[in-house]
């Protein structure tokens, strides 16, 4: 029960004036929120709202029979009213009085309906996300209307839960998840046209949300950019992308080539968290794409004394030589091994244990060729590997050669000349690395010109000389290399965008994409960009305290919790509709503790519907006339 107040002339002092009815809410039968007034009090003219307040809440706790635990001080004039307004209830029939007890035990067990469940856990992760990094105010600030920024949220959340494409993503959102719940965007309202326009929009204010966030993450987890790392990767389309102008052959990582590419060029700092974005051509080379990134990241002003690790297919020459008139440091693998070079005299190999309990040796060298330092770095693991893949490769090559020997053998086996050339330089085109260890012999008949026997040896000398730097590669740098095992570790943090990208394309699923047109595609790899900020928010705050596991993990563990809706019966006929939250089972209450967010997402809301009236039927209505 409360009181609700218009405001009237009072008839006795001419002034307007407060005239207060007791209400009550309830939902009816079409789930519409309707007020019942139970009693016309009228005008109150010695009671404070304090005590307006205290009143309605005593009248509620006669009415459900609530008492307090705790002894309450008297107040005369809300006793007085209570006392009066509880006679003029009881006297007006207004409700059932002999029945007026807590409704929860008064359901029938037999009537109990459990509907629309929903997933809420993940959905509540990244909502709390969403409000940590402070985005509904960025976006107003950019003219974005309220119900723009909800259905944002409702998109962005649904990419980072549930990646999928804008038609699943709307299904999903109406019939699996409680997002619109938390968000305040109407479900009903959501189709996929408005999810492509969202992101779209989204995509407009790229720069904008990069800036925001590269800031906002800084400032939460009091990060320090000292170390940046620049990569890219390229992701394949499903269609044939004619008109584009993005799409286009090359080399895949995925080694999809049959399919156009589209390359995403990435900065980030050691904790993951992106710097800067640049969606390019898909066959552009890996070396043209860094001047365009130094630009950008000129305009940072926290990562302008940075370190750049860079990959060795960006190191050129070049790429180091622009970074340094820029004013940055590098490291970076060499693009090629030294062949002539000299320990540094005084520096001696350093021994290191690699977090994977292996051992590698750093030693500082120099060479005549460029002032720079380098580190040669030695690793019995990565020799092994190195040489596990190369005896592959050759065994590999030598079948194929077998393959045509034996075609020479055969009775009506390919045995032209040039046939024979062709599928020799096939097998070689297919095993570059080994191929040219390999001497082949081929004998041809003098009369018809066809092949007569095949034969190849390796040239040990030459093949020894190459596996004997496997497992040997080369640092390059412009710090000085006053601490081998400082530098190491540099680069080392160059793992953290291969995570991102591994995240990226695995759990939030950005390959392959379907979409025809450029912006669309833009804005589809932008919105996972966006998901991933959230991803790499929960996980850096859970890493920090001990839980590695992936984002699909985490997402999985989310969905343990569900919102339920449960209704039942009571003996006054009334529906009884609770909205609950299951509680977290202990892995995500583990999740919540150390987010610092709620357990349960919302408070438990229940509503009455009375039992409505039955409406005449229109036909006995006409009869009746």
């Amino acid at each position: 029960m409360y009181f609700k107040q218009t405001i009237r002339k009072h008839p006795d002092t001419g002034s307007y004036s407060g005239y207060f009815r007791l209400v009550e809410s309830y939902r009816n039968a079409d789930g519409r929120v309707c007020h019942h007034t139970i009693l016309n009090i009228g005008f109150i003219e010695d009671a404070t709202p304090e005590q307006l307040n205290e009143i309605q809440k005593r009248l509620t706790n006669k009415y459900e029979q609530k008492q307090s635990f705790f002894e309450q001080e008297e107040d005369d004039t809300v006793m007085h009213y209570v006392h009066e307004f509880w006679q003029r209830i009881v006297a007006s029939k207004k409700v059932d009085i002999k029945n007026a007890v807590n409704q929860k035990t008064l359901v029938e067990v037999e009537s109990l309906v459990h509907s629309n469940v929903r997933e809420i856990g993940s959905e509540h992760i990244c909502y709390q996300t969403w409000q940590k990094l402070q985005l509904a105010e960025l976006l107003l600030s950019k003219g974005w209307t309220q119900e723009q920024v909800n259905l944002a949220a409702t998109q962005i959340i649904s990419r980072a839960v549930y990646p999928a494409s804008e038609l699943k993503t709307s299904r999903w959102i109406k019939e699996n998840s409680a997002v619109c719940e938390l968000t305040g965007y109407d479900s009903e309202k959501i189709t996929k046209d408005k999810l492509y326009q969202s992101a779209l929009n989204l995509y407009k204010v790229k720069d904008a949300l990069e800036t925001h966030l590269s800031n906002r993450t800084n400032d939460l987890f009091d990060l320090e950019d000292k170390i940046i790392l620049y990569d890219l990767t390229n992701t394949y389309f499903e269609g044939q992308k004619h008109n584009s102008k993005l799409a286009h052959f090359g080399r895949s990582k995925e080694k999809r080539s049959d399919a156009k590419l589209v390359v995403l060029a990435l900065v980030v700092n050691v904790e993951g968290f992106i710097k800067y974005s640049s969606i390019l051509e898909g066959n552009i080379a890996d070396c043209k794409t860094l001047s365009a990134m130094i630009d950008k990241l000129a305009n940072h002003s926290t990562i302008k004394k940075a370190v750049i690790v860079l990959d060795a297919g960006i190191a050129t020459e070049e790429n180091l030589q622009l970074i340094e008139k820029k004013g940055y440091q590098y490291v970076c693998v060499s693009r090629s091994k030294l062949k002539q070079y000299q320990a540094l005299s005084n520096k001696l190999p350093v021994v290191i244990e690699t977090k994977s309990k292996h051992n590698v040796s750093l030693k500082a060298v120099s060479t005549a060729k460029n002032t720079d330092y380098y580190l040669e770095v030695t690793s019995h693991t990565k020799a092994l590997k190195e040489k596990s893949m190369t005896l592959g490769f050759e065994k590999r090559y030598q079948e194929e050669l077998q393959k045509i020997q034996n075609s020479i053998n055969k009775k009506k086996g390919i045995k032209r000349a040039d046939k024979v050339h062709e599928r020799i330089g096939r097998a070689k085109e297919k095993y570059p690395s080994i191929q040219a260890y390999y001497e082949i012999d081929i004998k041809l008949d003098a009369t018809t010109k066809l092949v007569t026997s095949m034969s190849w040896q390796k040239n040990v000398p030459k093949y020894d000389t190459k596996t004997d730097g496997l497992g040997v590669y080369f640092l390059r740098t412009n710090i000085d290399l006053n601490q081998e095992v400082t530098v190491w570790n540099i680069y080392n943090t160059i793992r953290e965008i291969e995570n991102t990208f591994r995240t990226l394309k695995t759990d939030l699923d950005l390959r392959p994409i379907y979409h025809k047109n450029d912006d669309a595609t833009m804005a589809h790899l932008h919105l996972g960009l966006m998901a991933y900020w959230f991803v790499n928010t929960v996980r850096h705050q859970l890493k920090n305290n001990g839980i590695n596991s992936c984002w699909s993990e985490i997402v999985r563990i989310g969905n343990t919790q569900k919102i339920i809706t449960t209704s039942g019966t009571n003996n006054n006929e009334q529906i009884i509709m609770v909205r609950k939250c299951s509680l977290p089972n202990k892995n995500l209450a583990n999740i919540y503790t150390i987010l610092k967010i709620k357990h349960q997402p919302f408070v438990k809301r229940k509503s009455v519907v009375h039992k409505s009236e039955p409406k005449k039927n229109i036909y006995q209505q006409i009869q009746d006339d």
